[in-house]
């Protein structure tokens, strides 16, 4: 049987934490969220993990993570996001600094993974249970076209200190219908508000959103690799500096044509991460907690 393989997003700028937060320290011994999320993957059966990262940062990312986590046992391999890789027709703007977005972070695996995958966001603590959940999905139940979501309730993915973009999702009988980004999402009076044309509205605390926690198989590079062209056409004329594509946007896209079944995962664990710089202090309390509770040892790869 061909093992799942673990894939992570952290080739993004931090431009809103204001720094290099995929592997800024929060654990007792400068353990970045990444390392857990490996660790719980280890836990789940996975061994290999691919991480999507900028060239020049490979060197950083060894330094402060995968020398450790290799000499653990997890296997690690690197893709390399390089926003001069389009399609055929199209260039970088002259003076673009911005990378394309997590659709075309992903797409450079093409190639590099042809396993069953799971793919995550490197700056966000998704719970050993997660990982539990899209691993036996993997295993058992993953075909192409027939891919896997893990959902989280929209109140337990917010932080106090800013707002959030967020995939979100609707469903029926358990697979995936369609979902709709919405870039500003705030925590106002223990409830979800989102930013709509200039006007603040109530959201569903329970509504279920996309926090890039993904199943897929191979077949996913060629069934976007179209998306992303299409939306390069649309985008580049009027957003030349700035226009990016995400993952939740290229899966609505496939899911709203038929071209892919999504099925609804979920977990028991609650989301946390490091959007704005004010969010580390309260990631590393909740990392201390689960160390001082056993859920982790005090050094993970010994």
């Amino acid at each position: 049987m061909t093992k799942p393989i673990l894939v992570i997003l952290a080739a993004g700028m931090g431009s809103r934490y204001g720094g290099m937060k995929q592997i800024d320290g929060v654990g007792s011994h400068g353990e970045p969220i990444i390392e857990f999320s490996i660790y719980d993957a280890w836990r789940a059966g996975f061994r290999k993990v691919v991480l999507i990262i900028r060239r020049e940062h490979e060197q950083i990312f060894r330094n402060a993570l995968t020398d450790r986590v290799s000499a653990g046992g997890m296997e690690v391999e690197f893709a390399f996001q390089d926003m001069n890789s389009l399609p055929e027709g199209f260039t970088v703007p002259e003076g673009r600094v911005k990378p394309w977005g997590t659709t075309h972070a992903l797409l450079a695996c093409k190639g590099i993974v042809n396993e069953p995958f799971a793919i995550i966001n490197a700056d966000d603590f998704y719970g050993k249970n997660a990982y539990q959940v899209v691993y036996d999905y993997l295993v058992n139940k993953i075909s192409d076209d027939n891919y896997a979501m893990v959902g989280f309730r929209c109140l337990n993915t917010l932080t106090e200190n800013g707002t959030v973009t967020r995939g979100l999702c609707e469903e029926k009988g358990g697979n995936l219908t369609s979902i709709r980004e919405i870039q500003k999402i705030a925590l106002k009076d223990g409830h979800a508000i989102y930013e709509e044309d200039g006007q603040w509205k109530q959201m569903d605390d329970d509504a279920l959103v996309s926090m890039n926690f993904w199943g897929f198989t191979p077949k996913i590079f060629d069934q976007l690799e179209p998306v992303f062209s299409d939306f390069l056409k649309e985008s580049l004329p009027d957003n030349p500096m700035k226009c990016e594509h995400v993952i939740p946007t290229a899966i609505g896209t496939l899911v709203s044509e038929g071209r892919c079944n999504v099925r609804m995962l979920s977990s028991t664990d609650k989301w946390f991460g490091v959007t704005y710089q004010e969010d580390k202090p309260e990631v590393v309390a909740r990392i201390a907690e689960k160390k001082a509770s056993g859920e982790y040892p005090d050094v993970m790869w010994k």
